[in-house]
């Protein structure tokens, strides 16, 4: 459900469910918009020339199409299938299950303060979903930690409702970039000093982003950091190898880094 919309913008992608099938296109039921309907005609359903359209589309199915036009006098909505591509497709989908999340935890919190779910949404929800860009990323902020919505201005008793139920039902995607760290030291006390070190890199500023090194064989260690996001990953990836680096080079040491390419999905 989109609040605040009666009909999609042109250009928009939506999930809908096709009703009937007919030999010139398909009727669909738009799952955001309750109550609308659009039209999927047999030329927008593929790229290539169809012969049957239920080889495409049947009924039931759900589907993610674009809207081409809309006529809100008349209530059409035209639609393409041929326009979404896979990537665009599960994107869609996944935030559309978002969305429905986000709707049901509002409707726990509402509860929880002893309002209705649309009260909820005028007072604080709208809002939420403005400064966040959805109501489920409000939620994710929150379950992440609920101070960075009081330092965006947000405040009220059902804040604290809001953080519960968000740490209760949201779990945060982590994801892992990792690298690897050379150190040597030609002191004859060089083990402790590269161990002073690595104590160092694993000296992080943030509490949701954990260090973890593993020894590779000498010289090589591996730096494996967890965060919130790849670019944060990074960030912090670079900071715990140059804290490193510098640790040992005061101690007459010397190494390199090298970062491995792909971070990986936690």
């Amino acid at each position: 459900m989109v609040r605040g919309k009666d009909f999609p913008d042109e250009g928009e992608l939506v999930v809908g469910t096709v009703r009937s099938v007919e030999n010139f296109g398909a009727f669909v039921k738009l799952e955001e918009y309750p109550d609308k309907e659009g039209f999927l005609h047999i030329a927008e359903v593929s790229a290539g020339w169809v012969k049957r359209i239920r080889d495409f589309v049947r009924e039931q199915q759900r589907v993610v199409c674009k809207v081409l036009n809309v006529d809100t006098g008349r209530g059409h909505v035209d639609l393409s299938l041929k326009r979404v591509n896979e990537h665009q497709k599960r994107e869609k989908i996944q935030e559309w299950k978002n969305d429905q999340k986000a709707e049901k935890l509002l409707e726990i919190v509402s509860t929880q303060i002893k309002k209705t779910a649309d009260e909820s949404w005028k007072d604080f929800g709208a809002k939420l979903a403005d400064k966040y860009g959805t109501l489920y990323a409000a939620f994710e902020e929150a379950a992440n930690d609920v101070a960075v919505l009081k330092e965006d201005g947000f405040k009220g008793k059902w804040l604290e409702a809001f953080a519960e139920v968000a740490k209760d039902n949201i779990q945060i995607p982590f994801v892992d970039v990792k690298g690897y760290l050379e150190m040597t030291c030609s002191k004859p006390d060089g083990i402790v000093h590269i161990r002073s070190a690595l104590a160092e890199a694993l000296k992080g500023e943030f509490e949701d982003v954990g260090i973890i090194i593993k020894y590779v064989g000498a010289p090589h260690y591996l730096i494996k950091v967890r965060a919130p996001d790849f670019k944060i990953g990074e960030q912090e990836l670079e900071k715990s190898a140059d804290r490193a680096l510098k640790a040992i080079g005061k101690q007459g040491g010397g190494g390199s880094f090298k970062k491995q390419l792909e971070a990986a999905a936690a």
